[in-house]
């Protein structure tokens, strides 16, 4: 059918578009001889994901064990989840995915209390998982602070039954990550541990992760955004984004205003605004939301608008409104040729 014939709000994705991206991503990846690992939680949907292995991506980064296990089934081969896994009910669900053997799984940790639950949890089921250090190279969020902490960490997983110490991870890669590594490499081969996997990441971060000497570079928001972050408004554009929420006009009465179908359930309560890029009138833009309307400002518009007509947006926050929605619809030249399930968005851990 024509995208104007879905019921709305309807969270559509530019087939032509995407593969463009992850195209361009991979290419500028094998130029440069960085392996790429893909980030999954932008886009949540095992279809994407397998569309980015396809490309050349050695693996994916699924942020959370929700978002791996649907992966997995999906036969991903290489899952990384770089996220502190803590507490009975994540240990016992790490233990089925990783006893499942439907992929080499490597989880990141950054404290011996966190190893210690998942070798406990691993040992008791005769299980060994992949384990990697998270550094905390300045983002001041998760990972050890420093390279005889990170050592340090890395010796305890090393002798821990049930985990297999396999390398580091940092986000993101920049310059100042470059003396903490090169310090932790130093240390590493004083101790005796092989550096397998040296993670850096980040959007746009390709070149800077290789210069650093990483093995791979973690990149996600491409999926959505391209070669470089959407950070404001103005930076959305059609040839880059293929998320389209397709959205109906209900209200028309308030002057210089219209009200469409779609609030802050469908694209997200996230500020800021103006909030996203209407495909079919750029210049108005939404100004507002409430629970389950668009406020839009049409004051820069000559079209008179109707109760009834669609309008496509690209949404300002695209990892955010993906999360929102259980169905992306495939769109090739305005027909809807695939509809997608976003499986990795229906457990929250």
């Amino acid at each position: 059918m024509n995208v104007k014939e879905l019921d709305t709000p309807s969270l559509c994705v530019d087939i032509d578009v995407l593969d463009r991206n992850i195209t361009n991503l991979q290419s500028a990846c094998d130029e440069l001889g960085i392996p790429l690992r893909v980030h999954t939680k932008t886009h949540k949907t095992p279809a994407i994901a397998q569309r980015q292995m396809a490309a050349g991506a050695i693996g994916i980064v699924a942020q959370k064990l929700g978002e791996a296990e649907p992966m997995a089934a999906a036969g991903i081969p290489d899952i990384l989840v770089p996220y502190n896994i803590v507490g009975a009910a994540k240990l016992s669900r790490l233990v089925q995915l990783v006893g499942s053997e439907q992929t080499q799984l490597t989880v990141a940790a950054d404290s011996e209390a966190t190893v210690e639950g998942i070798s406990a949890a691993m040992a008791a089921a005769n299980l060994t998982v992949r384990m990697v250090v998270e550094m905390d190279t300045g983002s001041h969020r998760c990972g050890t602070q420093s390279p005889e902490e990170t050592i340090a960490l890395a010796q305890v997983i090393d002798q821990a039954p049930g985990t297999e110490f396999v390398g580091v991870m940092t986000y993101p890669s920049n310059e100042r990550v470059r003396p903490f590594l090169d310090e932790v490499r130093q240390r590493a081969s004083a101790a005796g541990l092989e550096l397998q996997v040296i993670s850096g990441g980040g959007t746009g971060s390709q070149e800077i992760s290789k210069s650093l000497g990483c093995t791979e570079t973690r990149i996600g928001s491409y999926a959505w955004e391209g070669m470089t972050r959407v950070g404001k408004r103005e930076d959305l554009d059609p040839t880059r984004c293929p998320l389209r929420l397709v959205t109906t006009v209900v209200s028309t009465n308030v002057a210089g205003q219209i009200v469409i179908d779609a609030g802050q359930k469908a694209f997200t309560s996230y500020p800021p605004t103006p909030h996203g890029y209407c495909l079919e009138h750029p210049e108005i833009s939404i100004k507002g939301m409430s629970v389950e309307h668009g406020h839009v400002d049409i004051t820069a518009s000559e079209h008179r608008f109707s109760v009834g007509e669609m309008l496509s947006w690209i949404p300002l926050h695209g990892g955010m409104t993906t999360n929102l929605h259980e169905r992306l619809f495939v769109v090739k030249a305005d027909e809807v040729v695939d509809e997608w399930t976003v499986d990795g968005r229906g457990r929250a851990q």
